[in-house]
């Protein structure tokens, strides 16, 4: 269904812009109140071998993630790819769908933690090897939103460089209404150098 792996970045930033642009719906509405200190985002982080993509849109319950992730597993990915060639797929209400799928063509393993917005919603955490088997429990996430951990494959890992992930991202997503932000978290701290000249000795 995809002919280059790197389409999983898109995929993902996709549908995560859709629970944004969906709960500042919501918001505008009257429907949800969001936190002043809270700004819309999705942020990319990459660390060895790795990425961690996580946005604070919709977030999803553990009734939608069965409904949006699990019945695709249980059918069978493969066979439902096939079966979609001819068809266009639809996200709905700004969850995942089959794009969230194209992580396993370069992930050995992925994680979800998701809250919802909704009121006294518990947070739920999802993970599955290969795509077909899955487990899900109560998970320990505390803000509402979504986040996804993609385990690379071994012929995966350039995505976990920085550079590459920066090079992927602004090739599929770089007029993205929502702000991605992009962090290495085994950069090395940057320090400002100071001039020697503009040292000042202590008295």
């Amino acid at each position: 269904l995809y002919s280059d792996h790197d389409i999983f970045y898109r995929e993902l930033i996709k549908q995560w812009l859709d629970a944004i642009t969906k709960l500042k719906k919501l918001e505008l509405m009257g429907e949800y109140e969001k936190p002043e200190d809270v700004e819309y985002k999705i942020q990319v982080s990459v660390t060895n071998e790795k990425t961690n993509h996580q946005d604070n849109g919709l977030g999803m319950t553990e009734e939608e993630i069965d409904k949006y992730i699990n019945q695709i597993a249980v059918s069978g990915v493969q066979d439902f790819m096939e079966s979609t060639r001819t068809r266009q797929m639809k996200t709905d209400h700004g969850h995942f769908g089959l794009g969230f799928y194209s992580a396993f063509m370069v992930a050995d393993k992925v994680t979800i933690d998701s809250l919802s917005y909704q009121k006294d919603a518990k947070p739920v955490h999802w993970e599955s090897e290969g795509g077909i088997d899955y487990e899900m429990t109560e998970g320990e996430k505390a803000e509402v939103g979504t986040t996804i951990v993609l385990y690379l494959n071994e012929d995966s890992t350039e995505f976990s460089n920085e550079y590459r992930a920066r090079e992927v991202i602004e090739k599929y997503c770089a007029f993205m209404p929502v702000s991605i932000f992009l962090e290495n978290e085994t950069a090395e701290p940057q320090y400002d150098t100071i001039e020697k000249d503009e040292l000042t000795e202590k008295g």
